[in-house]
């Protein structure tokens, strides 16, 4: 299958990259201190956001699935040692993989929550709040598991949850509800976060509050940082 004209296609820079595309995201993680670390919680956000693509620039859910597809065949190339395609998304992704003892199901996870924005039809509560789970959720998890190994990472999937529904908001405004709820439950759960793992849900400290300037969002994270809280 030939390689999709993905994001970072022809892109070495993939923290550049993030910078311009994910924003929230990356500005968490500016506090994760090392640079080896902070490049393999980058490389999961790279990966969230191929595959947040296939959907929304496939011309029909059918090339659509190909795009899935395609990174599905990457993790299994990942996974079980064989040379992996030449794309810079699905070699960083391969070196967290193997430097971080990941493992292939959330991946896989992530995949698969993609498939439900294939479906035209408005999501029901319990199917946004799987989505939510399986795209942001799933990568802030990946996120606080690469940061602290010893902290119970599941404490960050609420947190990247809300960040998720917090950017659908513009454009189903009813998800509010579901979005407060989900937040509730985030700010709770991030309290058991280690230090070092908080920056896996520190964006969501943005989500659903839209800031006058990127002063202001910086000046919003850096307290929750600071105060460990969302």
């Amino acid at each position: 299958m030939s390689e999709p004209d993905a994001i970072s296609a022809g892109q070495g820079d993939l923290d550049g990259l993030i910078r311009r595309i994910d924003p929230d995201r990356w500005l968490s993680s500016r506090f994760i201190g090392a640079g080896e670390t902070r490049a393999d919680v980058v490389a999961i956000y790279a990966f969230d956001n191929e595959l947040a693509r296939a959907p929304r620039v496939a011309s029909n859910s059918l090339l659509a699935e190909v795009r899935l597809t395609w990174w599905r065949e990457a993790l299994d190339e990942i996974f079980e040692g064989r040379p992996v395609r030449q794309h810079p998304t699905a070699q960083a992704l391969l070196r967290a993989v193997e430097r971080r003892g990941l493992k292939r199901e959330p991946l896989e996870a992530m995949i698969d929550g993609r498939y439900r924005e294939l479906d035209p039809a408005p999501m029901e509560e319990g199917e946004v709040l799987d989505w939510a789970r399986d795209t942001g959720g799933l990568s802030a998890q990946l996120a606080a598991e690469i940061l602290d190994p010893a902290t119970d990472a599941k404490m960050a999937l609420a947190g990247g949850s809300a960040w998720a529904l917090g950017k659908r908001l513009a454009e189903a405004p009813d998800l509010r509800p579901t979005f407060l709820k989900v937040i509730h439950a985030a700010r709770s759960a991030s309290r058991n976060l280690s230090v070092a793992a908080f920056p896996a849900v520190a964006h969501a400290a943005l989500a659903g509050r839209p800031a006058s300037n990127d002063f202001a969002r910086r000046l919003r994270l850096t307290i929750a940082v600071a105060r460990g809280k969302i």
